[in-house]
């Protein structure tokens, strides 16, 4: 399916490490109750979100691989986040359901697109801003508190997740109405 050349690139390797990150963000958080540790492992997960698109683009190692596992790894990072704030009572459970729902929807419309030969969604720009957003606002949940820093910690990453929630409804409806098109063409 992938070529060893489109497998074995710089962006993909990082994306893999980042990939890895992620029980050991849920490990620190929850298990060690280390929010500083957790909270370094989420920024580096973010950073390296950004610098591994980056260097694919630079170093002309963009690839399909690619392009599937990034947006992957971002909502595996989405989902442990949100997993792991509900555990500590930080968020409201219907915030993982509306967006472990948000997932399932369009991974059923992806299959649907797979299964019809239209491949798979391109990242819009608003899908891409949702996922900017919910990647600051759990951060900033993570470390929020009854201090006045901490409060402040607690509005912002409200706004963000508000927002990147909105978002992330908008670009299900979005992905899905291109998805129909699509399925008319044929």
């Amino acid at each position: 399916m992938f070529s060893r050349k489109e497998i074995l690139t710089i962006p993909n390797g990082i994306t893999g490490i980042r990939a890895l990150a992620i029980p050991f963000f849920l490990l620190a958080y929850i298990s060690w109750d280390n929010v500083l540790l957790a909270l370094v492992i989420l920024t580096v997960g973010a950073i390296s979100d950004y610098v591994d698109g980056k260097l694919a683009r630079a170093l002309n190692q963009e690839s399909a691989l690619g392009a599937m596992l990034d947006p992957a790894i971002d909502r595996a990072y989405i989902a442990a986040t949100v997993i792991a704030l509900v555990i500590k009572d930080v968020v409201p459970l219907w915030m993982l359901l509306l967006l472990i729902g948000r997932d399932l929807w369009l991974a059923l419309i992806l299959a649907i697109k797979r299964r019809r030969g239209t491949g798979v969604f391109e990242v819009s720009f608003l899908g891409k801003t949702a996922t900017f957003n919910l990647l600051y606002a759990f951060p900033f949940l993570l470390v929020a508190g009854d201090s006045g820093i901490g409060q402040v910690f607690f509005i912002g990453g409200w706004g963000f997740a508000i927002w990147g929630l909105g978002l992330y409804l908008v670009t299900a409806l979005q992905y899905t109405y291109v998805a129909f098109q699509e399925f008319r063409e044929i």
